[in-house]
């Protein structure tokens, strides 16, 4: 049982670092006239942070998810990896 948590992951990890490594290529790529379609995505998430003041430390809590075509190409052959290794 160990073993079968530690592969979900290492399979979590596998596909946050496709997500993020294909975000960063698709907005590299839509810079490029023939590959703008890769930067093609949406966020979402707080625009406005919730903010928590304490009068001794105040506390910003925020979160933006951008998802495009590359980071779920990205997210595919993470996944893709995985299975091989």
């Amino acid at each position: 049982m160990a073993t079968r948590e530690k592969n979900i992951w290492i399979l979590l990890i596998f596909i946050l670092s496709g997500l993020v490594i294909g975000g960063l290529l698709g907005e590299l790529a839509g810079k490029v006239d023939f590959l703008w379609w890769l930067s093609y995505g949406e966020s979402f998430g707080l625009s406005n942070p919730i903010q928590l003041d304490l009068n001794i430390v105040q506390i910003s809590f925020g979160l933006m998810v951008k998802i495009n075509i590359a980071s779920i190409i990205g997210m595919i052959i993470a996944i893709l990896v995985y299975r091989k290794v």
